[in-house]
């Protein structure tokens, strides 16, 4: 009779996420078993090989699902709170998704070295087509005033990953008081206060 799991698969994928976040792909398996507290035999067991693992604990599959909400919401509701939600549900999973990305590209940016690059759809443009998606059909509707959606789409996801990047990319300035960063919810109605003139019917 085989001996029950002593730690699962979702505690190995969380040490191994964690060392790849620190040390990039170059992390060596035997710093990820010893995170977990197991052998290098016990991670190959489960995962395949170094690549399924770092892809198993990066997660990228993940991000997007505001997308889906967005458009579930045509038609209905306040567009404009519409928009502000899912703006600010893209802020959120997108600064879950930055620190992956950068993981990701440890590995470097030729596919021909990096295959997670070939599986990798291009997540801004993906959200760029999902916010002109809805933007046109509210448009049709007549609860957006006629625009180019896609133009307006490219504006918004533009001013929001130019956030996440200032936000999460840049060095925090000495001195500076912590969390000086600007508050999500604030740049979210910020945008709106802006774009919303142009976009009311």
């Amino acid at each position: 009779m085989p001996r029950p799991r002593q730690i699962t698969d979702e505690q190995l994928v969380a040490a191994a996420h964690e060392v790849f976040l620190e040390q990039g792909f170059s992390a060596t398996t035997a710093a990820i078993a010893r995170r977990a507290g197991v052998s290098e035999g016990t991670l190959f067991n489960r995962f395949g090989s170094k690549e399924e693992l770092f892809t198993a604990a990066i997660g990228l599959t993940e991000y997007g699902r505001w997308r889906s909400e967005l458009l579930g919401q045509i038609g209905t509701g306040d567009v404009r709170r519409t928009l502000e939600r899912a703006l600010l549900l893209m802020l959120q999973e997108a600064a879950e998704l930055v620190p992956k990305l950068s993981v990701m590209f440890s590995r470097g940016y030729d596919p021909s070295h990096n295959p997670m690059l070939q599986q990798l759809d291009n997540p801004m443009r993906a959200d760029a087509d999902a916010l002109a998606a809805y933007l046109q059909a509210e448009v049709q509707r007549g609860r957006v005033r006629p625009l180019d959606a896609d133009s307006a789409a490219l504006m918004v996801v533009g001013a929001l990953t130019h956030f996440i990047h200032r936000e999460q990319m840049l060095p925090t300035v000495p001195g500076a008081p912590a969390g000086s960063g600007m508050d999500q919810g604030r740049f979210v109605r910020s945008v709106m206060d802006l774009l919303w003139p142009g976009l009311a019917p």
